[in-house]
């Protein structure tokens, strides 16, 4: 890589790291391009000579995100554990990160996906994040004859609908009203899903 090369790679990276920084601790309302160029310490207009646009940014803030996500995901499960009970462990960890980070959840689950990328790509990446963790722990089970293909997917499908319909109405009305609460219904529930007795 050459210094040129390097400089561009820093100033994405100056970038990117401003734009994350404002969605985690504003939401991504807070976004606009002159936001995310004074935090990052530059003109707006030099946002412009490393990104097609803001959208191109916050399409890289959100694969940074997941990244992010799933290395969280990962120290917090038990390296040993495999099949549905990886995927209950691997679907908590996933909660437990949006309600630390609730300005990525309103990013990924509450924004229009037109604000973000007028492309599928952005969609397609979120709309598949859960399945994509927990993908080698379903054929895992699909391999022991536990479930078939089809029973992977309806699982999966429930377990992605219940966990972000939980989280957001959990992080936006406050309900269940504390987190003891949320965890014991979130549990239950993830375990109902996957047919596991907690």
């Amino acid at each position: 890589m050459d210094k040129k090369e390097i400089q561009e790679q820093r100033m994405r990276g100056y970038f990117i790291e401003a734009a994350k920084e404002i969605i985690r601790g504003e939401g991504f309302k807070a976004i606009s391009v002159r936001n995310i160029a004074e935090r990052a310490g530059y003109s707006y207009t030099t946002l412009y000579n490393y990104f097609k646009d803001i959208k191109d940014l916050i399409f890289v803030c959100v694969k940074d995100f997941q990244d992010e996500c799933a290395q969280f995901i990962a120290d917090q499960v038990k390296k040993d554990l495999t099949g549905m009970a990886a995927i209950k462990s691997k679907t908590i960890a996933f909660s437990n990160y949006f309600i630390q980070y609730p300005g990525i959840f309103e990013l990924f689950y509450v924004e229009k996906i037109s604000d973000l990328n007028s492309q599928q790509s952005t969609t397609k990446l979120i709309y598949s994040f859960l399945d994509r963790i927990c993908e080698e722990d379903w054929n895992d089970c699909i391999e022991k004859k536990l479930v078939t293909k089809e029973e992977a997917e309806d699982y999966g499908a429930q377990l992605q609908f219940f966990i972000t319909g939980l989280l957001l109405f959990y992080l936006n009305r406050r309900q269940p009203s504390d987190y003891k609460e949320f965890t014991t219904l979130r549990d239950k529930q993830i375990g109902n899903i996957l047919k596991l007795r907690s």
